[in-house]
Formats: structure tokens, sequence, C-alpha cells
């Protein structure tokens, strides 16, 4: 065509609206938003029924200690029984036969007191006690995990619903455009291929952005997942978190307080107690014995009362070698907690590590994305001045805006994964917590059910009853 090297009429008035889109996409959401990332966190928090169950299981563990106390303190029990006796024998030297029977009731009452058992009761109520710290670790590791999984899942939602509006404005762009070439077709002005190519790009915007939209819906149902409603207006996420500059000092903070290591730890030192339960169970028990009861024949003038008390002493013999093969299991469980706490120590200390390794790759990602959409923008405003002056093609001019919007995309994501990574980092260090976190939630106090049951209280006691509102309100949750 004559004017070929000319930029055609429909061009110049694309390359406006080109760049007024691509500005408009490009820049940084500014409206005010409602929900925050501590928002989220604290809605995540109370909505786990991740934290509601392991939560009751360390209630379960904590009546592992009420029972385990409970065999110090004296055990009672009553029995009572009627029973009806008959006899027939034959009536000799007279034919039939001659019947008897009586009935007799019964009622006692048997009490024992352990007085003596070479501690081995006292160190099972330890080795439970154990348990309940093993259990309180496991409670904060899945805090954790709730934690960053509601990080995730807020940051997700943030970088689709930027994806979406960034593939809306890329195909509005592209359909001006498409509408453009084709009315300069129709003046002879382009030839199809102009028009083809409008329209090959245009689709494929629109398959990018039924991609994008399948992909915040995606997001936005793991947000109602982790965090227990549909996500509003979302705040841009507060600056980075403080972790620690350095990753030895990162690692040697984990090894202290992640609950991982914590819970092993405690795990090793309920084995070694079970060692020593195992050794006692070698030994005498000693016990204060008592007994009441009283029996009655109906029809007949027999009552009896009869009762006693005493000191019984029991030890083992010989039982087929069970109480050594029992104390060998026992230490071989302790040495399997010692490997699984070598294990757990070196794990965590990988943990950091890595994770560190992706924080310092999605800052230079996010960096290097800055850079990128800073050249992109240059590198499209050029090409679209060139448009005007004929030396760039139309699809010169959409390759470029393409690659700005590429390099947008690449800056975003990037920002996300930052974000992200810095609270995986956290998580690492054991300290993605409410209280480190210091969110305004009332947190769970592991040690208030506990402290109602640890002395093994009855129902009838001023504790039980307290305990039984505890559980009341528990159970309306």
């Amino acid at each position: 065509m004559k004017q070929a090297n000319r930029p055609a009429t429909w061009l110049r008035r694309a390359i406006p609206a080109l760049g007024l889109a691509a500005s408009l996409a490009f820049a940084a959401p500014a409206a005010p938003r409602a929900e925050s990332l501590a928002d989220a966190l604290v809605s995540a928090y109370k909505h786990s029924g991740l934290l509601v169950q392991n939560r009751a299981l360390l209630r379960a563990a904590d009546e592992d200690v009420a029972a385990t106390v409970a065999g110090l303190r004296p055990i009672i029990n009553w029995s009572s029984d009627i029973t009806r006796s008959f006899s027939k024998v034959p009536n000799t030297p007279l034919p039939g036969t001659r019947s008897s029977g009586d009935t007799n009731a019964s009622a006692g009452i048997t009490a024992e007191l352990l007085l003596y058992d070479f501690g081995r009761t006292p160190l099972q109520i330890s080795a439970a006690k154990e348990a309940v710290l093993a259990t309180r670790q496991t409670l904060i590791g899945i805090e954790q995990q709730v934690l960053l999984r509601a990080v995730q899942a807020y940051m997700n939602v943030q970088r689709n619903s930027r994806f979406v509006s960034l593939r809306q404005s890329n195909v509005r762009v592209i359909s001006q455009s498409l509408r453009a070439a084709r009315d300069r077709f129709e003046v002879g002005e382009v030839t199809r291929t102009d028009v083809a190519q409008a329209e090959a790009r245009l689709a494929s915007a629109r398959g990018a952005l039924a991609q994008a939209q399948g992909d915040l819906t995606q997001a936005i149902e793991e947000y109602i997942a982790a965090i227990g409603h549909r996500p509003g207006r979302l705040t841009q996420p507060p600056r980075l978190p403080r972790i620690a500059r350095s990753v030895d000092s990162a690692k040697a903070v984990a090894v202290r307080s992640h609950p991982d290591v914590l819970k092993v730890q405690h795990d090793v030192a309920a084995a070694e107690l079970n060692i020593r339960v195992a050794e006692a169970a070698m030994k005498p028990r000693v016990t204060l014995n008592g007994s009441l009861g009283v029996t009655e024949e109906f029809g007949g003038s027999s009552f009896r009362r009869q009762g006693s008390f005493g000191v019984q002493a029991t030890g083992p013999i010989y039982q087929g070698g069970r109480l050594s093969a029992a104390k060998r299991r026992a230490q071989a469980l302790r040495d399997a907690q010692r490997g699984v706490l070598h294990v757990t120590t070196h794990a965590v200390r990988q943990n950091v590590g890595n994770a560190y390794a992706v924080l310092r790759a999605a800052r230079a990602t996010a960096d290097a994305g800055a850079e990128g959409v800073r050249a992109a923008q240059v590198a499209f405003d050029g090409v679209r001045e060139e448009a005007k002056l004929g030396s760039r093609t139309t699809l010169d001019v959409l390759n470029a805006e393409q690659e700005l919007l590429n390099a947008r995309f690449d800056q975003i994501s990037a920002q996300a994964d930052v974000y992200i990574a810095a609270y995986r980092v956290l998580a690492a260090m054991g300290q993605l917590t409410v209280r480190d976190l210091n969110l305004a939630v009332q947190t769970y106090d592991p040690a208030a059910y506990y402290n109602l049951v640890k002395t093994a209280p009855v129902p009838s006691s001023k504790q039980g009853r307290q305990l039984d509102r505890v559980l009341k309100s528990l159970g309306k949750r």
C-alpha cells in the first residue's frame, strides 16, 4: 500500500487508549479497603476447626493427668446382691418330694489406699504432665499452620484480584484496537492481516482473563476455608514483619523455641520417666485395704455384719519375662524419641535456611520486577512514539503493551511472594503465633483447663462444679 510507512488513522486513535489503559491498569490500587491482614488472621484464629480439634485433644491429655493422680486417692467401691437358693429332695419312705429354699441379701463396701509403690504412680503422673506439655506445643504448631495458611490466602486473593483487573484492562484495550482496525479495513487503508492480528490478540486476552477469573475464584474459596468468610475489600498489607537478619541467629532461635523441637523434648522426657515406671513395676506395692458388709436371710433370723482391714503387700515373683520386656520396650521408645529429636532439630534448622533462601529470592525477584516494569514502560512509550512516526506497526505496539503487562504481572506476583516468604520465615522460627504477632484477639489459655482438672476433682466439689460450667460453655461453641 502507498501509505504503509505512515501511521494509520486507527493506530493514532488506538495508541492514546493503549497508554491510558496501561497506566490505569498498572497504577497501584488507591481505594480504601475494609479488611486488613491482621483482621484476617484474627478471623482465621477464631474460625479454625483444626484449632478446636487440637484444643480438645489437649484437654484429653489434661484428663490423663487427673486419671493418674486418682491412683494416689482412696478407691472405694460398693456391691450388693440378692440370692435365692432352693432344693428338692425325695420324701422317703413316703412317696413325693420335699422342697426347701431361702433368700439372702448382702451389701458391702471395699476401700483401698495406696501406701507405697516405689514411686511408680508419681512417675506416671510426671510422664502424663510431660505429655500435656508436648500436646501444648503441638497446638502451637497447629496455630502456626492456621495463620500461615491465612496469610497465603489473603495475599493470593489480592494477587489474583489485581491479575483480573489487569486482564480486563488488557481486553478493553485490544477491543478498541480491533474496532479501529476493522474501521480502517473497511475503507481499505489496512489489510486483513492487521485485523487478524488484533483478533488473535483479543482471543488470547479473553482466554487469559477467563483463566485469571478462575484463579481468583479458587483463591476466594481458599480464603473462605482458611479465614471463615468471603473476602471484602482488602487493604494493602503492612510493612514486612521484623525478622532476624542473620540466618544463623534465626536458626538458633528456632532450635530453642520452635514448637516441633519443644514437643519432642517433652516426648523424650516422658520416655525417660516411662523407663523408671517400668523399673518400679518390678517392685512391691503396699496398700491399705478395708471392707464392711451385711448379710440378711429373708424369712429367717440370720443377720450378719462383717468387716476387715489390713495392710497388704504384693509383688511379682515370676511373670515369664513380661516386666523385663516392658522395661526394654520403654528404653527402645526412649531411644526412638531421641532419634526423633535429632531429626526434628536438623529439619527445623533446614527449614529456616530454606525459608530465608526463598525470601531472598523473592526480594530479588521483586526488585528485578520493578526494574522490568520501568524498562518495559520506557520501551512501550518509545514504540508508541515510533508508531506515530510510521516506523512501527500495530503489532509492534501490541507486543510492547503485552511485555509491559507481563512485567507488571511479574511484579505483582513477586510482591505477594515476598510477604508470604517473610511470614514463612516466622513460622520456620516458631514465631508465627497470635502472641508473637500481637493480634487483638483473646487467646486460648491451655493452662486454664489443666488447672481445673490436675487435682482430679469430683463432681460434687466446688472445683468440680466450676469444671461442669466450663464443659457446658465448651459444648455450646
